[in-house]
């Protein structure tokens, strides 16, 4: 009688970890392959050799990056080299990125910047949010951008309890944001039995320095996170579910949903054109060959636009395909008119003209 409750036992187990196995090959699409199709008018931007993971583009042009995120279990080119924010003017005819100074002070050496959000006071003041993972835990820095000299001022560091797992960030005012958790457990072996039993744990944080609270969860992992031109609308982009999550965002800074947008790719980061309220999106066309990077087997790049988003039929059309052979792991892409930025997470950057 023993035996036969063990084999029984073996045999449930067998068919759960069979089961949660053919589940976490789909979520992170690990068959999928594209032809690649790409834009005539693009090259490589020079300086970007070690990821350019984030960028935000300022109304006048110029486009903060970010650049040399080191994440648990991910590739990187660079390993030792610190992390920066580059600054591109995209009114130059070539433009090229410069690396940002940052104030005295502040820890550059266990700089690692992840995802970036600008926001504009009303007396023009330009105010950069960093995702930072010092010591791979998560924090947000808030900088002043001073024009004069090109240069960052570090105004302070945000730590808090929810604020475990930080990816993405979209900057509400001054002292305020929305962030994305991406994960439930910081620590790597968890963090991927947390993939692999599928979990919807993570979540979006509302931070202000009067209110820290939860405004939106049941993601399986939150990622890149943006507003509609006009503020009245928050996307959530959720890489392992493949889509998009549309909420109202309410007087009081809560989230109430309103629709999801399926596709069938790894979305990363999500940028939002404000003047057409276009959404662009860099994605993963296979998260095993990005999780478990071979230069025999490239992680490919794949940009979407996706039109009208609030409406009963959004268009999405795909822009570009690269099957790793340009760059590698896209995570975001930004327009600037018709002018196009592809980033990467530890790979280079491509410049477009549409």
């Amino acid at each position: 009688m023993g035996k036969l409750l063990a084999f029984a036992l073996l045999g449930l187990a067998g068919a759960f970890f069979g089961a949660r196995l053919i589940e976490f090959r789909n979520r992170i699409n690990v068959s999928r392959e594209l032809k690649p199709k790409r834009l005539p008018n693009c090259h490589l931007i020079k300086g970007i050799e070690a990821g350019s993971e984030d960028i935000d583009i300022l109304p006048n042009g110029l486009a903060f990056i970010s650049s040399g995120l080191k994440y648990p279990g991910m590739h990187s080119f660079a390993p030792d080299k610190r992390g920066e924010i580059l600054l591109m003017d995209l009114n130059e005819p070539n433009p090229r990125p410069v690396d940002v100074r940052i104030s005295r002070g502040f820890d550059l050496a266990h700089f690692i910047p992840h995802g970036i959000s600008t926001y504009i006071a009303d007396d023009d003041s330009v105010y950069l949010f960093v995702v930072n993972h010092p010591q791979y835990k998560s924090t947000v820095e808030v900088f002043k951008y001073v024009e004069d000299d090109n240069s960052l001022v570090h105004l302070k560091t945000i730590k808090h309890d929810l604020l475990y797992s930080v990816n993405d960030i979209v900057a509400l005012s001054p002292d305020s944001f929305y962030a994305t958790n991406d994960h439930y457990f910081p620590e790597m072996p968890l963090m991927f039995l947390e993939m692999f039993l599928s979990l919807t744990w993570t979540n979006v944080i509302y931070y202000s320095p009067n209110e820290v609270r939860e405004v939106a969860s049941g993601f399986y992992s939150a990622n890149g996170i943006n507003s509609s031109p006009d503020g009245q609308y928050v996307y959530v982009a959720d890489i392992l579910d493949h889509n998009i999550h549309v909420f109202q965002k309410q007087a009081n800074f809560s989230l109430t949903p309103l629709k999801v947008l399926q596709t069938d790719t790894l979305i990363d980061n999500l940028s939002v054109d404000p003047y057409t309220g276009d959404i662009w999106a860099g994605c993963h066309i296979n998260g095993f060959k990005l999780f478990f990077y071979s230069p025999d087997n490239l992680p490919g790049s794949e940009v979407l636009r996706i039109q009208d988003i609030l409406s009963e039929k959004p268009v999405v059309s795909q822009v570009y395909v690269d099957d790793g052979s340009v760059i590698q792991g896209c995570s975001v892409a930004t327009v600037y008119g018709k002018k196009l930025l592809i980033g990467t997470v530890f790979h280079r950057a491509l410049y477009c003209e549409l």
